[in-house]
């Protein structure tokens, strides 16, 4: 008996989810694709019906998992009622929660620090959806996209660190501080625009 229409396409949706969770709690590396597609429900056999290598997958998956974030970080600087909105966002990002749930919070952290070791392909991919949130994070902060990627860099390298030292009330400073210090960036680029 044949799949319904759209199966397919909702399959390979679960792989890429699962994939994302995977590389967002252990990175790529540490991976495989049996565990990928047990995260999925399915069985090894299936994943090249779908994609042709682990690398076409952690692609997509980089592509999917970043505008996930952008979405998620949207929704958050909807619900604020305060401007700037972009404090919403720095405060979702630089929080205990995003820290603490890696499977669910943002790719690029997980990613960056083996991306470089990675294909053509996934790097390609990763530039293209870095851009993305630079230029998300640049419009909503309506900063130049130069204190965007400081603001992005500055966002991403506080909660690699938080998530990386063992010591709690180190890990909540770090965060702390980094909400403070990417205010204070946006808030002097704002001034001198004025």
């Amino acid at each position: 008996m044949p799949y319904p229409e759209g199966h397919k396409i909702k399959v390979r949706g679960r792989i890429i989810e699962s994939a994302a969770k995977a590389i967002r709690a252990s990175g790529v590396r540490d991976i495989s694709v049996p565990f990928i597609m047990k995260g999925a429900g399915l069985t090894h056999g299936g994943f090249y019906s779908h994609f042709d290598n682990k690398e076409q997958l952690v692609a997509e998956t980089c592509r999917f998992a970043i505008s996930e974030t952008i979405a998620l970080l949207q929704k958050a600087a909807d619900q604020e009622k305060e401007v700037p909105k972009i404090n919403a966002v720095i405060h979702f990002y630089l929080s205990p929660q995003h820290r603490d749930q890696t499977e669910v919070g943002c790719i690029i952290p997980a990613l960056s620090g083996e991306v470089s070791r990675l294909s053509e392909e996934v790097r390609q991919v990763f530039t293209e959806e870095l851009q993305h949130m630079i230029d998300f994070i640049s419009d909503l902060a309506q900063i130049d996209p130069l204190t965007g990627k400081a603001l992005l860099s500055l966002m991403v390298g506080t909660i690699v660190l938080a998530r990386s030292v063992s010591d709690t009330e180190l890990s909540d400073s770090l965060l702390s501080a980094g909400r403070q210090q990417a205010k204070d960036l946006i808030k002097t680029s704002t001034q001198s625009q004025d």
